[in-house]
């Protein structure tokens, strides 16, 4: 075991850039113990092998705590060898701190490091002013943890001020789907420039993290059919729909909601004006009364002051309203109105 911490060390300090400071560590220690020894009487405490070393690395920190210190007149130039020494060091140190952080922040903003987070969010795929709207809706919906993979043609981080991390390389490559931690990732929207490439991403995607909810924006949605041949769970967006795609990342399956309303046959959402002989009516009344009759679900209202979405029950309707609901078919005037004259 210390045969291998040693390797480790040794490994870590010639490969790192820290060898410089580590040798003047120790020729300042090596030389200095001696001369100190010599200058001092002989017995003295400080000279010890208990005591010498932290009186140098007090001395060398110039923290100086004065518990340990030399009495005589060659000790003192002694110890103002080793506060040098010490001085060099801790400068030669920062230094190297400073531009080891300066490296790493460079390879973040370069998209080369890897990510270390698991249960994240990947956007797949950089589109300027789109991305950054999907970005900034997802963090308005109190979304943490989002990782952005692009391809080479994007040479920085295009959003460095976002709590977003950045890897960059070809998406459909293993390692850099890796460095992007795909394989933990909880949810993954595939959004390219072309509907092939998203194809492609989507079959790479799905092989490093079949569990993940992915999301893959098409431009065509007959190619559709083509993702779910790769896998039936993967949800296609339309592409120009950036609000569904982050309702789709944050409440799988709602796209498929969507999808049922624009398609004819079935639910669907239709509008109803309510005559102005019915007077201002509670907003439960309505609900109840065309929800037990007709199967409809009131989504919103519109009156003169403007359109209320999802109502309170114990809101009131204003006379003359229309009202937005969804249903199994479209109602007329004369049902809303012998229905709500009927509910009183």
């Amino acid at each position: 075991m210390t045969f291998f911490l040693s390797r480790l060390l040794a490994r870590w300090v010639f490969t790192r850039g820290w060898l410089l400071p580590v040798v003047v560590v120790v020729v300042v220690f090596a030389t200095s113990w001696p001369l100190m020894a010599l200058a001092e009487p002989a017995g003295s405490d400080l000279v010890s092998p208990g005591n010498y070393w932290w009186y140098f690395v007090v001395t060398a920190a110039t923290v100086g705590y004065g518990d340990y210190s030399p009495v005589t007149t060659a000790g003192h130039f002694v110890g103002g060898y080793v506060i040098i020494g010490g001085i060099a060091t801790l400068t030669t140190v920062f230094t190297r701190l400073a531009t080891a952080l300066e490296q790493a922040k460079g390879r973040r903003m370069q998209g080369t490091e890897p990510v270390h987070t698991t249960g994240h969010t990947v956007l797949i795929g950089y589109t300027a002013g789109r991305t950054e709207r999907i970005v900034a809706q997802l963090l308005a919906d109190d979304v943490t943890g989002l990782v952005l993979c692009t391809g080479e043609e994007v040479p920085v981080h295009p959003m460095p001020g976002e709590p977003v991390d950045f890897v960059r390389g070809d998406p459909t490559a293993a390692d850099v789907l890796a460095r992007a931690a795909v394989h933990r990732a909880a949810t993954v929207l595939v959004d390219m420039a072309d509907d092939n490439e998203a194809l492609a991403v989507a079959v790479t995607v799905d092989h490093a993290n079949p569990s993940a909810h992915v999301v893959v924006a098409l431009r065509d949605m007959e190619r559709a059919e083509l993702v779910r041949y790769v896998d039936p769970k993967i949800k296609c967006v339309q592409w120009h729909t950036p609000r569904m795609v982050t309702e789709e990342l944050t409440s799988p399956g709602i796209a498929d909601v969507y999808a049922e309303l624009m398609t004819a046959g079935g639910a669907s959402t239709y509008s109803v004006a309510l005559p102005e002989s019915l007077g201002a009516l509670r907003t439960e009344r309505c609900r109840v009364a065309l929800g037990r009759a007709f199967g409809a679900t009131i989504l919103a209202a519109r009156a003169a002051d403007g359109l209320v979405v999802n109502p309170g029950w114990d809101g009131e309707v204003p006379a003359g309203a229309v009202l937005y609901y969804v249903g199994p078919r479209r109602l007329t005037e004369a049902e809303v109105t012998a229905e709500l004259r009927a509910s009183r």
